[in-house]
Order: C-alpha cells, then structure tokens, then sequence
C-alpha cells in the first residue's frame, strides 16, 4: 500500500471506505431534512413545463431495466434517464436546498440513489442507513472539492456549481451505493469530471434545470462505466488541467484519513427556500416585507403612485440583476421583480413567478422606481450578504430596512414543523393525503428501516387522479 496518495486517491479512498459507523446523529438529522426538502421540491417539479419537455424527451429510451419517473406513474426509463428527469424536476424552479460554498448538493445525488434502489436486485437489500451513507459522501465530495478554491466561496461567474461537483458528487454517490472497489471509484471521478461544467449564461432559463438533471445522469453513468473497466487520468483532482479547470487559483488537498474523517455537513447546514428563486432574493424579500409594514397598514393597499424611488442595496451579481423580467425563470433570478412583488403581495410564493404576475401593470411601475447600488462591504457570498432596502416616497419620506438572515437560512434554520408543511404545500395535489404523511414518516425513520425500497414504492404513488400533467 503506498504511503503518499494522490488527492484522486485520497478521495477514492474515502468514497469506498467510510462505513455507516462513520455517520453522525447530526450527519443523520441534517441529511434527512435534506431528502424529504428535495423530494418536495421535485414532485413540485413535475408539473413544470420544462419537466414535461425532459419526460417527453427521454421517453426516447428503453431498458429492461428501470426507474420511476416522480409523479408519473405511467412512466418508467432506464435509471439514467429517470435520474435525469427527476433531477430536472427538482432544479426546475430554484426551489432546491443550497450549501456553502455556493451550491445546490442535494439535487444531483437524490435521484441517482432512488433510481438505483428501485433497479437493483431486490438482494442484497440496501438499508435506509446504506442510503444515508451514499447520499452523505455525495454531498461530502462536492464540499470538499469546492474548498480547493476561493472562486468557489462566492456566488458563481462562469460555471454553475452543481453542474461540476454536482456531477463528482452523483458519482461518489453511486460508486459507494454500487460498491465499487476504491480503483473504480478513482476511475469514476475521473470519468465524472469529463462530463462536468455547464456555463452561467443559461441562468434564468429553460436550460438551467438541466445542469442538475445531468450532473445526476452523467455521474450515475460514470459509474456505470467505471464498473465496465473505462479508464480515466487517475489524478483527475490533482492537476489544473484535470478538475482545476473549473477554478481558478486551484489547490487541492488530499483528505484526511478515515480514522480522522469528520463530514462537513456537520459544520456547514445547509439552507431551505421559502420561496422558488435564487436564494439571493430571499435576504431581498426579507427586507422588502420589513419595509412593507411602513407603507401598508390595517387592510390598505400598498401606495404604489406614491412611492419615488426604491433603492436596493445588494451584492454585484449581474446573473440576478434582472429590470424587467419576462419569464418565471427570469423572475426567479431577479432582485428588482422579488422586491416589488413583496412590496406589492406582501410576500412571495409559487405563483408569483406565473407569467400574468409578472406582467401587472402595478409590478412593472414598481419596477421601472428600482434602483441598484452595491456597497463596497457587500460580498457575493451566501454566508455574508445582506440587502438593505429604502423606499422614498413623492413627499421625501424614506424608510429603510436591512435583512442579514433570512428565515431557511443556515443561520436561522426552518423548524421541522415548517419544512414538513413546505413538502406538504409542494406535493398537495401530486401526492394523495395519505401517501404524503406516510413520506414523511419514512424519511423520519430512514435510518431504522431495513429496506429502503419501503421509500421509493411509496413514491410510486398512489396519486390523486386529477393530477396528471398540467404545467404550471
């Protein structure tokens, strides 16, 4: 056995060794709000348009064997494609958990393990704490890999984050679920990192849903090819040319032993979305309805042809800096349009991202009074940012609020009897009464239950009859 690893040995190492005796109480509770957030979120999810594009798609493809498609019951692909389509779905309306460093970590390994679970041989069973692991070293790798680089600190310029950890954290995930040898392991990286990358420009759109759909569906293929004996550079993580593409000032480290792990998901919560849009616009929406108490009283309305200016002071970050937003997506990646829809409604919910919210006419003269500075102290970090709003109205009254934490935040985490009515609130409708209750039950005891199929039969269905295939 060498003495001196390589990062990309170091890292398979850890992927194939940590044991269910590794996981912490902590570890446990943080992730399980983390798997029942995620699936809230996905069967939400698909009934989006842009789901429904990715399902119609990958209908394309066969297998003998196969995964459900969330909240379609009459739709089964071959586990790559379903891991894709569910993690569309769970992306499609930036409703998703974020971590920090900057980054959706839920949503690129949920799937993949749910997929696997269900096409596996019924023997062995998997256990729910043989899920948990497997979910737990995918988050573990994105954490770590981000920590290579200060780029990866703050909010994304160049390239979306889940579609580059995401994509080693979807393998890692299926690498420990599969059982693969640590060489495999270190194959599947670097297969993985191969795949990886997907540019911010397609922030705000369509598109963007698809960079966790395929983060989940390249990673789980990575896998799969490592298992056939496809070979990779075995120092993929070392080297600037290898995952050092995606950052700059690039420094790996190899890990830490086993017997000196700790996971970083023990030190680093993660945060949960009260609304679907950027996580930014959330400190936004904080200070807007803090403002908003000044202006509307008792059951007035808010004085829309009174109001002179709206200043927003928020971090440089030109992706969520969006004047007059067109579509849903656009409007989930836009300051101005979050500020004077809570302004306006007195907060933000699912359908105030519909496209004859967006277009009132009271919200576009609201937009047209917004103005943007960035105080110089105001970094783009999820872990530092705050918004400060000030509203001047035609008779030169102003009044200012500043939010530092929202309400999901890390800092200020939702209660678990609110996250439980959040996946309630996103499954109504696609998930009968009874089988949500029993959803929540599962995940509560995730790591009691033997089987961890119990889970995803139950997300099979049944489901109401009128739910089937209306976008919203």
């Amino acid at each position: 056995m060498p003495t001196l690893w390589s990062v990309t040995e170091s890292f398979a190492r850890v992927i194939h060794g940590l044991k269910v005796g590794h996981l912490t109480d902590h570890v446990i509770q943080r992730s399980k709000r983390m798997i029942l957030d995620t699936l809230g979120v996905g069967f939400l999810g698909t009934r989006t348009e842009v789901f429904h594009k990715a399902s119609e798609y990958s209908k394309i493809y066969s297998s003998n064997i196969s995964s459900t498609v969330w909240g379609r019951p009459e739709l089964r692909l071959p586990p790559t494609y379903a891991t894709f389509v569910n993690g569309v779905a769970i992306h499609s309306m930036d409703f998703d958990d974020t971590w920090h460093p900057a980054t959706h970590p839920s949503g690129a390994v949920l799937p993949v393990l749910m997929a696997l679970a269900e096409a596996l041989p019924p023997s062995p069973k998997f256990s729910g704490l043989d899920l948990l692991l497997a979910f737990n070293v995918g988050i573990e790798v994105q954490g770590r890999l981000m920590r290579f680089s200060k780029e990866a600190s703050d909010i994304p310029k160049r390239f979306h984050p889940p579609s580059v950890v995401g994509t080693l954290g979807s393998a890692a995930a299926a690498s420990k679920f599969l059982g693969l040898s640590m060489t495999k392991c270190q194959e599947a990286l670097a297969i993985a990192v191969s795949h990886a990358g997907a540019p911010m420009a397609n922030a705000a759109t369509q598109t963007k849903p698809l960079h966790i759909g395929n983060a989940a569906r390249h990673g789980i293929e990575a896998a799969f090819l490592a298992m056939m004996g496809l070979q990779g550079n075995k120092k993929v993580l070392d080297l600037e040319t290898g995952f050092g593409a995606f950052y700059a000032h690039y420094s790996p480290k190899v890990l830490p032993n086993l017997d000196s792990h700790t996971w970083l998901l023990d030190q680093q919560d993660v945060a949960f979305k009260s609304f679907p849009a950027h996580l930014g616009t959330h400190w936004v929406a904080d200070a807007a309805a803090s403002v908003r108490k000044h202006l509307v009283t008792d059951r007035a309305l808010l004085p829309v042809d009174h109001i002179e200016r709206i200043v927003l002071r928020i971090p440089d970050v030109q992706y969520v800096n969006r004047p007059f937003p067109d579509s849903e997506h656009e409007a989930r990646h836009s300051f101005q349009y979050v500020a004077c829809a809570t302004l306006l409604d007195g907060g933000v919910t699912v359908p105030s991202f519909h496209k004859h919210q967006i277009h009132r006419p009271q919200v576009r003269e609201l937009l047209g009074k917004v103005e943007l500075e960035h105080p110089r102290d105001n970094l783009p970090s999820f872990n530092t940012l705050y918004c400060e709003i000030s509203v001047t109205l035609d008779d030169g009254t102003t009044f200012t609020e500043r939010s530092d934490t929202f309400y999901g935040h890390w800092r200020k985490p939702l209660s678990r009897e609110d996250l439980q009515e959040k996946f309630r609130a996103n499954v109504s409708g696609v998930m009968s009464c009874d089988t949500v209750e029993r959803v929540i039950e599962g995940v509560e005891s995730l790591e009691d239950l033997e089987d961890c199929s119990v889970l995803t039969t139950l997300l099979k269905g049944p489901y109401p009859p009128k739910m089937i295939s209306k976008s919203i």
